[in-house]
């Protein structure tokens, strides 16, 4: 094929919306739930070694499977370790020895696999209407569309030229719009003095192997709930992420191979491993590529960031700690409307559908949990039994 037809290599695989969006994914997914993750490692007694593991496993493992996987596809594939499996860890794993706790990961993982494999989630995932799909992306994300607005009341100045450029960029350069965004945050948060990254310390992460050790109470205690909470809270809208984007990638392969990659990395620390739904949405919006069919390289770049999250472990760790809890609460709110936006026009277009997605939307976005289990689970099921009804009636 001539240089004419096809973009030059650098252009198609350096583009700076797929950087952006893969280095805004990370930055999201660290800054919101790393703290989490922290605190489960501390409640099985891990020390600064096995925690800087836990996050060479978990940084490396993203990075594969994000990478490999939207490779293999053709899909903007984002993974993530589960945030409320981190909460449950945190609040079940006192007391419990840090061998008991990675035969938990192994067992919760080992689960994953076979559930992924086997084709169930895959028939499963094939019964959720459109609709409800969208909805229940919608309501995941609101948080972070009025998260925008209240880092705005706490920082006006940050968050206003963020906002400004970024509605700027949209009409003069909008493949550019959330990079450009970005940048005007860190130079204002810079010459405000919010933000030093000098001082960091710079150097590899080593893993840690602890010998796994199966004990029945924990493995049903623990590593059952954290299948299920897994499965219910990161897999299943993960997948409504892709859906209600019209990505059919099949989920077969996806919640099967990253149940795997959790098996090969649990004696490191890595808890879990899922399709991610908040992050994932960055990647696949109309900043990650204005085409549909090229955002999965944004997604790739994001599994670049990750494993490089995981090789320097505290360092990266460090860095993401010293921006400003504004600018990050900005930057997620930013890169997100669209996606939102779409997500509700999807929802509601429908009229057989719109009484379920409306319930779908409302009951996610109010983060109604029930039996350890999230509100996106609830708000798939709750808007199914509602479209039951109605379509009925």
């Amino acid at each position: 094929m001539s240089s004419a037809s096809s973009p030059p290599f650098w252009r198609r695989w350096f583009g700076a919306s797929h950087l952006s969006a893969g280095f805004v994914t990370v930055l999201v997914g660290y800054t919101s739930s790393a703290a989490i993750v922290f605190e489960a490692a501390r409640a099985a007694g891990a020390g600064p070694a096995e925690i800087a593991s836990w996050l060479w496993a978990l940084g490396l493992g993203m990075g594969l499977s994000c990478a490999l996987l939207s490779l293999r596809f053709r899909s903007p594939i984002v993974t993530a370790w589960s945030t409320p499996g981190a909460a449950l860890l945190a609040t079940s794993l006192h007391g419990v020895p840090m061998a008991q706790a990675i035969g938990v990961f192994l067992f919760a993982s080992a689960l994953a696999a076979l559930a992924g494999f086997s084709g169930w989630f895959e028939r499963l995932v094939h019964r959720i209407p459109r609709a409800l799909a969208a909805a229940l992306l919608a309501g995941v994300l609101l948080e972070f569309g009025l998260g925008l607005f209240h880092a705005l009341s706490a920082s006006p100045l940050l968050v206003g030229a963020m906002l400004l450029s970024l509605l700027l960029a949209r009409r003069l350069a909008p493949r550019y719009a959330v990079a450009l965004s970005f940048g005007v945050g860190v130079a204002v948060a810079a010459l405000a003095g919010h933000w030093r990254p000098a001082g960091l310390p710079w150097q590899l992460t080593h893993p840690v192997w602890t010998t796994p050790r199966f004990a029945v109470g924990s493995l049903l205690g623990i590593g059952l709930p954290l299948f299920i909470v897994s499965m219910a809270s990161q897999n299943l809208p993960g997948l409504a992420v892709l859906r209600s984007n019209g990505y059919q990638t099949p989920a077969t392969p996806l919640v099967g191979w990253t149940g795997l990659i959790g098996v090969l990395l649990a004696p490191f620390g890595g808890f879990s491993y899922n399709l991610a739904a908040i992050t994932a949405a960055i990647c696949v919006g109309p900043e990650a590529d204005p085409d549909p069919r090229q955002r999965w390289r944004a997604a790739v770049w994001a599994g670049v960031f990750y494993a490089l999250t995981g090789l320097l472990g505290a360092t990266v760790a460090a860095l993401f700690a010293a921006f400003p809890p504004a600018l990050v609460a900005a930057i997620a709110g930013l890169a997100l409307l669209s996606t939102i936006g779409n997500s509700l026009l999807s929802a509601l277009a429908d009229d057989e559908w719109r009484d379920g997605a409306l319930v779908t939307f409302l009951v996610t976005a109010s983060g109604l949990s029930l039996g350890g289990i999230g509100s996106a689970f609830w708000g798939l099921v709750l808007g199914l039994a509602a479209s039951l009804i109605v379509r009925r009636a």
